[in-house]
């Protein structure tokens, strides 16, 4: 199964998911506005009693919000696209690990992703491409 690029729009996402999504985009958006470590105290609190979520449910989510919003499926929507494809799990019981940080190799920029199983989530890049400088990780039950 090959995996969409950055700029690519998903299809096929099933119509419950899509509002989901819808549903996510604003406070993804708000949460965007706030610096990282507030960021990370609310995702810390949001993410408690979830499971851990798989590749594939991760890749769902972030399918989703490439679906409804255009400015999630550009560069520039990383930030956004990472937290709402983050809530959108937890609406659904699961929490992939939400990751911000830097791209390694120049040039040096700053990026959000979110990774399920050990592994990045629809970046079309190998692992190990971004260092992480904060996380968020499912919580150990």
């Amino acid at each position: 199964m090959t995996t969409p690029s950055a700029l690519e729009r998903p299809t096929g996402v099933p119509l419950g998911l899509r509002l989901a999504a819808r549903l996510v985009l604003v406070p993804a958006a708000l949460l965007a506005l706030l610096p990282p470590r507030r960021i990370r105290a609310v995702l810390r609190v949001l993410r408690r009693g979830a499971a851990p979520a798989t590749a594939v449910q991760a890749q769902a989510a972030r399918d989703a919000l490439c679906a409804v919003s255009l400015r999630c499926t550009g560069p520039k929507g990383c930030l956004p696209r990472s937290l709402g494809a983050a809530l959108l799990c937890r609406l659904r019981g699961t929490w992939p690990t939400w990751c911000a940080g830097v791209r390694v190799v120049p040039p040096f920029t700053a990026h959000a992703w979110i990774e399920a199983e050990g592994s990045l989530v629809g970046e079309g890049v190998p692992d190990g491409y971004f260092a992480r400088l904060v996380t968020v990780e499912p919580s150990s039950r």
